[in-house]
């Protein structure tokens, strides 16, 4: 009797969603290396510390602990699945002298205790997730508590036309099609409703891989709410843009004006 011919899964039943949004989101070398470069200008010393909150799969706590045999690294995060994801595909890739200075902690980054550091990450546009003044006043607090004295928080933004409507963005990556998927917008509120798909050669399709509910914040509520929680100054460095084609370079600088380009991103640095 002749065997029966499974079906083939498709490029889409057989991908990872976390290393798909690793391979395509995070660049946790060049985020890390502006981390770095950022703080030793400020402050003329390297940080030691770092914490990485809303943490995903911790991949920028792990890079940075593999970066410098000092390096320490915590990274926050409530969602169990993604932390275990993160420990079985990135904290084990480490050795264990380095894995043993890394922490991946399952808890609300509003509530969280962890000892003091250098650096506070919240990178991915993720703290937008606080849609309300009072919860983001209250995570800007809770940082500055566990911040060194010299310690800086870094966080991420981005604006421009294009941040208040809906679109859909594609970008052709190794073997996949990444989407941001801008898919309700409310222009009273601010909010956001964005989702990442992924689209495969073979035609299949990963739709709504990861859902996410946002507050479009502005740099100045941002710098007011920082300010407020008792950070001395908040400063902003800005992609730079190709002046004759108008690309978006991987160069940022300090500066406190925003060209009126469709989009724009910004590193936000506070210091406490």
């Amino acid at each position: 009797m002749a065997k029966k011919n499974k079906k083939k899964q498709t490029m889409a039943e057989r991908a990872d969603r976390h290393a798909l949004y690793q391979d395509s989101v995070q660049d946790s070398e060049f985020e890390l290396d502006f981390v770095e470069d950022t703080y030793k200008a400020i402050r003329n010393k390297k940080p030691v510390k770092l914490r990485e909150d809303f943490a995903g799969t911790a991949r920028s706590a792990c890079v940075w602990t593999k970066r410098g045999k000092s390096n320490q690294s915590w990274a926050v995060d409530f969602d169990k699945e993604v932390l275990d994801w993160g420990r079985a595909h990135n904290l084990k890739k480490l050795k264990p002298k380095q894995q043993a200075r890394v922490a991946l902690i399952e808890s609300d980054v509003l509530t969280v205790d962890t000892p003091s550091v250098d650096v506070v990450l919240a990178f991915n546009f993720s703290y937008w997730i606080l849609k309300n003044r009072k919860d983001l006043l209250a995570y800007f607090q809770s940082v500055h508590r566990s911040l060194n004295d010299d310690g800086l928080m870094f966080l991420d933004a981005f604006g421009g036309s294009q941040a208040h409507t809906t679109q859909v963005e594609k970008h052709k990556l190794d073997g996949f099609t990444y989407l941001w998927d801008q898919n309700k917008y409310n222009a009273l509120t601010q909010e956001m409703s964005c989702y990442i798909h992924f689209r495969f050669p073979d035609k299949s399709r990963l739709d709504k891989a990861f859902s996410y509910t946002w507050r479009l914040w502005g740099g100045s509520e941002i710098e007011d709410l920082l300010r407020e929680a008792g950070f001395s100054g908040v400063r902003f460095y800005v992609q730079k843009f190709d002046d004759e084609t108008e690309e978006a370079l991987d160069e940022f600088e300090e500066t406190r004006e925003v060209v009126d380009h469709e989009c724009w991103i910004a590193y936000i640095v506070a210091e406490k």
